[in-house]
């Protein structure tokens, strides 16, 4: 069923809760012209990674970063990637990193969307002067994904 079918059945109020204009609400605010959205999506990249690609550099063995489980020990116990090590946010200091050299990139993650222990992390390492990126999606991703945790 469509959503504008959806839109049509009993349990949906027969007058839009919105005002209804010649444009949809997606394009209210025109796209970026093409030249500006290559370069916002090519930096956003520069930030994050997917759980697919991750997967993929440890299936081919092309593992060139440090997954970290920024979760707090209990969680990564219980369950975490494959081939991540954990160092919760708060641990998160120069110190429990001076074992890597000054070039390695860390790929943080968390439990999901709905947790922001990934930035708080990206920014800690950011702040040591140190290369990282983000694995959106964090666990939630990595399950929706197909893909199996390692459990203890």
């Amino acid at each position: 069923m469509s959503i504008a079918e959806t839109a049509t059945e009993s349990n949906v109020p027969h007058k839009a809760p919105f005002n209804v204009k010649n444009v949809s609400r997606v394009l209210e605010v025109a796209p970026a012209p093409a030249r500006a959205a290559l370069e916002h999506f090519s930096r956003k990249l520069e930030f994050e990674t997917d759980c697919a690609d991750v997967f993929a550099s440890f299936v081919s063995q092309r593992v060139d970063f440090v997954l970290v489980d920024v979760r707090s020990e209990k969680l990564f116990l219980r369950s975490h990637v494959p081939g991540a090590i954990n160092i919760p946010v708060l641990n998160m200091t120069a110190g429990r990193l001076e074992e890597y050299s000054p070039e390695t990139v860390f790929v943080v993650y968390c439990a999901g969307p709905h947790c922001n222990g990934s930035n708080k992390a990206a920014i800690r390492i950011a702040g040591m002067g140190r290369p990282v990126k983000e694995m959106i999606g964090g666990v939630t991703g990595w399950l929706d994904e197909g893909f199996t945790l390692e459990e203890a």
